[in-house]
């Protein structure tokens, strides 16, 4: 498993004094449209950036530790982030991958019931929980909308169930990629190219599988013109073969 500094990163203070001034840096935010801040009008946006830390991490780091006690949420703006479970004999499984507009770290329970590591550099904005609660009582539709994002993730992670009970080894690879390519196509458009800036090692523990299983995977489809490997991701050359693997 991949070591990660036990540092949580670099604060970056806010440049602003007042709502006004704040939300303009908002405004400016190139996934707002795709977060829970959507939600929010023109003149709300300032009173939840006085709320915000923005805080800029290198790959390998921290943002927050399974077993911590829950006093920050985060925003993801820029990077991905990986979310595991350590169990107690040293395993982990990875139960997700973070993009930009991802919202981490809101649970009933008062401590983190996983780790987030960052795998590429990460900008986040950071919200004390207390006061982001008291914000979520004000504004009933910033609620709605984060019952939303969390309603998305629930599917997602019944899906990932299912994906894990029920399908192939290839199976299991083609559902990520595929999945994975639609999610960054929210954020940057549609492209051939998948980065994949996780290991395959990471694409393994998520998928229940070993890492020998996943590289004969991507090897063999490589051998059959269905992905080329290209730096950190891979091409998707022939999407109709790789759909029909994951084809009810």
């Amino acid at each position: 498993m991949d070591e990660v500094a036990d540092v949580a990163g670099v604060a970056v203070p806010t440049a602003c004094g007042a709502p006004t001034a704040c939300g303009e840096i908002c405004e400016k935010c190139r996934v707002r449209l795709i977060t829970i801040c959507a939600a929010l009008a023109d003149d709300e946006i300032g009173e939840l950036e006085l709320l915000a830390e923005r805080r800029s991490l290198p790959a390998r780091r921290a943002l927050f530790h399974q077993g911590d006690a829950v006093n920050g949420l985060y925003t993801i703006t820029s990077g991905s982030v990986r979310l595991q479970n350590d169990l107690s004999d040293g395993r982990r499984q990875i139960v997700g991958f973070a993009l930009p507009g991802d919202f981490l770290g809101l649970a009933l329970e008062s401590r983190y019931g996983f780790s987030a590591e960052t795998l590429t550099p990460v900008t986040a904005c950071r919200f004390d929980r207390a006061g982001f609660l008291a914000m979520l009582r004000r504004k009933p539709h910033l609620l709605a909308r984060l019952h939303a994002a969390t309603s998305h993730e629930l599917a997602i992670a019944q899906a990932h169930m299912v994906v894990l009970g029920r399908r192939r080894a290839e199976e299991r690879v083609a559902a990520f990629l595929i999945g994975w390519r639609d999610r960054l196509a929210l954020i940057q458009g549609r492209s051939a190219t998948v980065p994949l800036p996780m290991g395959r090692q990471d694409i393994a523990d998520h998928l229940g599988l070993t890492i020998e299983t996943v590289s004969r995977v991507f090897a063999r489809w490589a051998r059959e013109k269905i992905v080329l490997g290209v730096p950190d991701g891979v091409r998707v050359l022939d999407e109709a073969r790789l759909a029909q693997l994951i084809a009810d």
